[in-house]
């Protein structure tokens, strides 16, 4: 079932500014200074009402803290207090006094020869939580702001941007593109896929045709113009082919599994990471038949994978800290420890020109790695949020260039990573 709307844009905006600093890996510290007094119980009132009403209070208490500054800029990103001085001065004078900068979750960076930089937007919504930029076939680049139900453009050329608002509670997860250039969105909270006709801004919603397929998550397109995607919590695996409308959906061959990232091989068939089993997943492209790869260690939990020419597929073992290989050719396993530890929690991954590249999600700030398969050698960068480090990079995905798309979803910015060869 398929319905369309007409969706006007709902802004227009240029925001656009670019780092061109080459970027080498520095180590940063601060001293711990711990507070557990209350010093401002106005402030922690304010802070429950203004900002723990849009997320856990684990963002805050979990991050690595910030000066009165840098909390502002941090906020201003999220919520508009410039017409309530009192407030704001409240809420900041709180954040500083309780969680002032600390050194918790510092990444262990590592030099290397590489070099980068990063260009950054800053997406005009508040408190959208922008997140998995792709480059569509006219060099835009899209994203979904799952937390205002919005998908965006940026011309990163020009720096103008546009949002649409979704139909309703579709709360998109991310944004894909199919081979004519339409955006295609998962509806995460209604149980939906849909696409945006990019000619006419016109949106047709295809809904679930099962009541228990609730959250569409992570989508792809293969090279028949087929749209595969995951259902995390439905556990299911979708097929879309949008010259029918048809949807097909299979279970996973065992409860909670969690299926997450999703990315296409050479021979057209969808492999996918589970984020509740310790396990990768190979899907027929024609039965949809599900084959298990089971990984070592059964803590072992995957958000995303990536595929390499070669056809090895390399997945971040995001529960145990580690950056893991697989050779479907022999069923070999490799993994290595992130520079990070344990508590790193890889995220994203994209592999560029036989270049592995994926984020420490686990700390603050947020590491960008790059690992080199031939050398088995890692470098990392802390990855900047604008004036402050927060996070996190929830997909990366490549550019026709080789560049990389990133995003920082708790500043609502979207990064290219500037490769320099």
């Amino acid at each position: 079932m398929n319905t369309q709307r007409f969706i006007k844009p709902i802004i227009l905006i240029s925001c656009y500014f670019a780092l061109t600093v080459t970027f080498s890996a520095v180590s940063q510290t601060s001293t711990i200074t711990p507070t557990n007094e209350m010093k401002n119980y106005q402030g922690k009132t304010y802070v429950e009402q203004y900002c723990t009403a849009c997320h856990s209070i684990k963002l805050i208490t979990n991050s690595s803290g910030y000066d009165y500054n840098d909390w502002q800029a941090l906020t201003k990103t999220m919520i508009d207090l410039s017409s309530q001085d009192k407030i704001a001065d409240s809420i900041f004078t709180y954040l500083t006094t309780t969680y002032p900068p600390n050194t918790l979750r510092t990444p262990t960076l590592i030099t290397g020869d590489a070099k980068i930089s990063f260009t950054l937007w800053q997406t005009p919504t508040l408190g959208q939580r922008s997140r998995d930029p792709i480059e569509a076939t006219d060099g835009t680049i899209w994203w979904a702001g799952q937390r205002q139900n919005l998908i965006g453009k940026i011309n990163p050329t020009t720096g103008e941007m546009k949002e649409y608002l979704l139909p309703e509670n579709a709360m998109p997860h991310t944004v894909t593109t199919d081979n004519a250039g339409n955006i295609w969105y998962t509806g995460n909270k209604n149980g939906s896929v849909g696409m945006l006709d990019i000619e006419t801004e016109q949106i047709t919603e295809y809904k679930m045709p099962d009541e228990k397929a609730k959250d569409p998550h992570s989508a792809i397109f293969d090279a028949k113009g087929t749209l595969w995607f995951t259902l995390q919590h439905s556990n299911m695996i979708g097929r879309l082919k949008p010259t029918t409308g048809e949807i097909k959906l299979v279970t996973m061959n065992a409860p909670k599994s969690k299926p997450y990232g999703i990315k296409i091989d050479a021979n057209g068939a969808p492999w996918v990471a589970c984020n509740g089993r310790n396990c990768l997943v190979k899907v027929n492209p024609e039965t949809m038949e599900l084959t298990d790869i089971m990984l070592p260690n059964k803590a072992t939990r995957v958000r995303r994978l990536d595929i390499a020419d070669n056809g090895i597929i390399w997945y971040v073992n995001s529960s145990q800290g580690r950056l893991g290989r697989y050779n479907p050719e022999d069923g070999k396993i490799k993994e290595w420890p992130s520079p990070s530890g344990k508590s790193s929690h890889p995220y994203a991954i994209a592999v560029i020109d036989n270049i592995v590249w994926y984020n420490e999600s686990g700390m603050r700030p947020d590491a960008l790695v790059r690992f080199d398969p031939t050398t088995e050698k890692f470098q990392s960068w802390a990855i900047p949020s604008g004036k402050v480090y927060a996070g996190i990079i929830r997909h990366m995905r490549p550019t026709k260039n080789g560049n990389l798309l990133i995003h920082q979803s708790s500043t609502n910015k979207i990064i290219r990573v500037n490769i320099i060869r």
